[in-house]
């Protein structure tokens, strides 16, 4: 049985990668000067961008949340991949030739690939495009047709017909060498009786990941005789498929909305469609699920939501009494981004789809750019909803908006909210002010009363330990710091420099253990021509901590003003060895004054030629510090 990937085949992938493209399909990454890019982190919610990728080491770290490693670990923890499928993909993807050892432990999971599940997908959007222009679909190009879509529209989107003949896919998968396993892993074949297809009789649209491989269907009834009763069905939970991470569209759209820093939320495949044939490229819709938390996080990384650089999200909903639902879910959820948030309701409850067919596309561009705040559009609905000629029908007016703007977790926007309800209602600042902070109190009393009985029923908590590891960022170790830097960045400039360092140099611990795994690497002679280097030194590591400082070290901006040469190198080398020695000369310096001179003259002199021999060598040093352009 086929064992594990060849080191040497690891090693050509790692050349051959470039870490910023593989990132950019999942972030947006901007210049961050020094060789860095930077975006916002996709494996923790942030508000500024904390999240480094070196493309020149083949490195990413978040000095938020930790996280580091090369472009494996990086497909690893995004995707959930085990590192041979990371490999594979890799592979696959810049053109690598990977063999196995004939022997030894197989590191490939059990079960269908994933690489696998995805070539079927593959296969199974080319099929279903292709039997949409057979006459058997004549039903699904009439339904593109009388929504505006031509055939080149359909192909655009990849759009496709499953066949009503329920094995039509699985023969042909199985005629392409598919596994009736890898089938039903892919959710795209069932196993009742015998094995059939999941989609029949359907109208087609392929859910894209962000790099446009196929993961999923969203497939729309069309035919009166459908046994099952949904509108939609879509790709049940599968290894590759997550509801609640994909948008459709994103493929499409991600670049778009990385550019222009907007991006359009809308409820359905047609609606996506008809955004980017009208213009609006930066549409996406999720697949049969509410909006949540985790889409969130998914136009986040493309957004660049950032507090320095405000981008917008644009909602689009009907008018009616179930579009104001919708809007006021979102609101509730709203502090999901630090992009504005808007709403876009079209004329008579239309959706875009609905609005290009009746208006043309002026009128979908016309309907993002007439947006309005979101939380002036789910206020107005509040408070429209009583009538403000009467002055009890204000006070309930004012008391309903009041409980929404104090439901706001971003409190910073709470002035602004309840100044915009004040002008509704047609209250005074004051009042309205009032009556938000008595809605918060009335929302916090509970809290309050369980706070209360559990502060009296337990002991006041013990302070927590004080770490005994030093803050890796006091400046007493910012030459430690800096040199490693410059070692796991830079070992071609380092080169045989380092070999008076040693682990003694280091006074912080987890530097010291970051230079000892450099050591145990081969040192930065090893790295010079290793692309794959930093890796091992990080992989030799026991301490997570100790890993996360390695990534860290690896990706952060080194502070050159100046051309990182040789001299440069050589005066943070220098530098570090001064320090030690300034160390070694105190220590002597303490042990001489604790020792009596005529009781043991002996090591008294011979402590003071040491003291000497220091003193000289780190004259020299300084020399040398001076002349390598301090």
């Amino acid at each position: 049985m086929a064992g594990r990937i060849r080191d040497e085949d690891i090693a050509a992938v790692r050349e051959r990668v470039r870490i910023d493209e593989v990132v950019s399909g999942y972030v947006t990454l901007r210049n961050a000067g020094g060789g860095s890019m930077k975006g916002l982190c996709p494996f923790h919610d942030e508000k500024s961008p904390s999240f480094h990728v070196t493309p020149s080491r083949g490195f990413f770290h978040c000095f938020g949340c930790q996280e580091g490693g090369d472009v494996f670990t990086f497909l690893m923890k995004i995707d959930g991949l085990s590192f041979g499928e990371a490999v594979e993909r890799m592979a696959d993807k810049y053109g690598v030739q990977l063999r196995r050892d004939e022997s030894g432990f197989d590191d490939r999971p059990r079960g269908p690939q994933r690489r696998r599940l995805v070539e079927a997908h593959a296969v199974a959007q080319q099929f279903y495009a292709e039997q949409l222009a057979t006459p058997d679909a004549l039903q699904a190009r009439q339904f593109l047709a009388e929504r505006g879509f031509d055939q080149a529209a359909a192909e655009h989107f990849g759009v496709g017909f499953a066949p009503r003949d329920g094995e039509a896919l699985w023969r042909h998968l199985k005629g392409r060498g598919f596994t009736a396993e890898e089938g039903i892993a892919a959710g795209l074949v069932a196993m009742g009786r015998s094995h059939y297809d999941k989609f029949r009789g359907r109208l087609l649209w392929p859910i894209r990941e962000t790099n446009g491989d196929t993961i999923g269907f969203g497939a729309r009834r069309i035919f009166e005789d459908d046994r099952i009763e949904a509108k939609y069905l879509n790709t049940g939970e599968t290894a590759i498929y997550k509801k609640s991470h994909v948008l459709y569209g994103i493929d499409l759209a991600r670049k778009q909305i990385a550019m222009t820093s907007q991006a359009v939320i809308v409820e359905g495949y047609t609606d996506v469609m008809a955004c980017h044939l009208a213009g609006v490229t930066t549409a996406v819709a999720t697949c049969g699920t509410a909006f949540g938390d985790d889409h969130a996080r998914v136009l986040r990384r493309f957004l660049d939501d950032h507090a320095e650089l405000r981008s917008e999200v644009v909602f689009t909903f009907d008018g009616d009494e179930a579009g104001q639902k919708a809007a006021l879910r979102t609101f509730e959820g709203d502090q999901r981004f630090v992009a504005q948030t808007y709403v876009a309701v079209a004329p008579e409850g239309m959706d875009p789809c609905e609005l290009r067919i009746k208006e043309g596309d002026a009128a979908v561009r016309e309907l993002v750019a007439t947006r309005r705040p979101l939380y002036r559009f789910v206020l107005e609905n509040v408070v429209g909803r009583y009538d403000l000629d009467r002055a009890d029908s204000r006070v309930d007016a004012l008391r309903a908006g009041a409980r929404l703007v104090a439901s706001v977790r971003d409190k910073s926007k709470v002035d602004a909210f309840a100044r915009e309800l004040a002008a509704m209602v047609g209250v005074d600042m004051d009042q309205a002010r009032s009556e938000v902070r008595r809605a918060a109190a009335r929302g916090s009393e509970p809290d309050r009363g369980r706070s209360r009985d559990r502060a009296a029923s337990s002991a006041p908590p013990e302070p927590a330990p004080r770490s005994r590891v030093p803050d890796l960022r006091d400046p007493r170790f910012g030459i430690e710091r800096e040199t490693l830097k410059l070692v796991l960045q830079h070992p071609i400039a380092i080169g045989r420099t380092s070999a008076d360092i040693g682990s003694n140099d280091f006074t912080h611990p987890t530097y010291r253990a970051v230079w000892e795994l450099i050591a145990a690497a081969g040192g930065p002679v090893a790295g010079q021509n290793d692309a794959g280097w930093v890796s091992r030194v990080r992989d030799g590591a026991t301490d997570p901590a100790v890993s996360s400082v390695v990534s860290a070290l690896a990706v952060e901006p080194i502070p050159a003003n100046r051309e990182i040469n040789a001299d440069y190198v050589a005066h943070h080398l220098f530098r570090l060895q001064e320090l030690t020695a300034l160390r070694r000369i105190d220590e002597v310096k303490s042990r001489l004054q604790r020792t009596n001179p005529v009781e043991n003259e002996t090591e008294f002199n011979r402590m003071f030629g040491e003291l000497a021999a220091l003193e000289q060598a780190r004259r020299t040093l300084r020399e040398k510090i001076v002349g390598s352009g301090a």
